[in-house]
């Protein structure tokens, strides 16, 4: 699979669902990515901060890869999220994912442990030098507090010649412009912020990892071809209906608001792993007033 169909366009950080008992519900697993696909979609990222992938065993892991694979064959690439605790672990997942069949990975920082330059970037060095697929380097300095500057990016890229992408969420939108005048095209860059997707396709990226897209795919695809083919002019009415539900994505509780917003459309549940709970009371009214108004006004297919 070539660089630019890996990393171009709305590709899902997918949510994991949950039966009652507590386990992956793999069935609908399978089903709500075919949908996302169907829509759209040009891959699927599994494992990330929004598939609570921390609260998930190695095996269930390797389970929810290999099922995405078998869902969506030659369809869409699955590029699982790789974080651990240590760095033997990524490493060990770095080899089950390509065992799996998956296509790329999305390599992350420790989820604890957050050090210095050096200790960073040898353990994110040693997932991606665990296999020869296609990586995407993850830089999250909000939710993992280790921020890969543009410098360090570059040097990662010049060291290990399997690092095609980055995902930028520091929140910062000129670092893209920074990782362009230092690294020209040689890294794809995509938008890991919702509430950023059209400012980030203006500063030239080319692909959107997305959140609210598990419950509006439609409108995610849509948005993402009028800003990349229109720039904000085009995007702006969408952008402004969908932009309260985007918010959605970069407050704390986010996984639970997601997945509310997905039992909300019909297109999940909203049940999660603790230390995760349901949201309640204020905080719930509050997040299904914005989800109910914006389904009242969603727009046309």
């Amino acid at each position: 699979m070539n660089k630019p169909s890996l990393w171009r366009g709305v590709i899902p950080a997918i949510t994991t669902p949950f039966a009652a008992d507590g386990s992956v519900d793999h069935a609908f697993l399978a089903q709500h990515a075919r949908q996302l696909v169907d829509a759209g979609c040009t891959g699927i990222v599994p494992l990330g901060s929004l598939g609570e992938a921390a609260t998930l065993s190695f095996e269930e892991k390797v389970a929810i890869m290999r099922t995405l694979v078998a869902a969506i064959g030659d369809r869409a690439p699955v590029v699982p999220g790789i974080a651990a605790l240590s760095t033997d672990e990524g490493v060990r997942l770095a080899r089950e994912a390509k065992l799996a069949g998956c296509a790329a990975l999305m390599v992350l920082p420790p989820y604890v442990y957050s050090s210095d330059w050096r200790e960073m970037g040898a353990h994110v060095g040693a997932v991606i030098a665990a296999t020869d697929l296609p990586c995407m380097l993850y830089n999250n300095p909000v939710a993992y507090r280790t921020d890969f500057s543009p410098e360090q990016i570059a040097q990662l890229a010049a060291e290990h010649p399997n690092v095609q992408a980055v995902k930028e969420s520091s929140g910062d939108v000129r670092r893209f412009a920074a990782l362009k005048s230092l690294l020209g095209d040689r890294l794809e860059l995509l938008v890991g912020m919702d509430d950023a997707i059209v400012e980030g396709l203006a500063m030239g990226a080319t692909g959107w990892i997305a959140g609210l897209v598990n419950a509006y795919p439609r409108e995610s695809v849509r948005l993402f071809e009028l800003a990349r083919d229109g720039g904000y002019a085009a995007a702006a009415a969408l952008y402004a209906w969908f932009l309260p539900l985007l918010r959605l994505d970069t407050v704390p509780k986010f996984v639970q608001l997601i997945k509310l917003a997905q039992q909300e459309t019909g297109m999940g549940s909203e049940r999660v792993r603790a230390p995760r709970l349901a949201v309640e009371g204020a905080e719930r009214e509050a997040a299904l007033r914005v989800i109910r108004e914006a389904n009242a006004r969603r727009p046309e297919h």
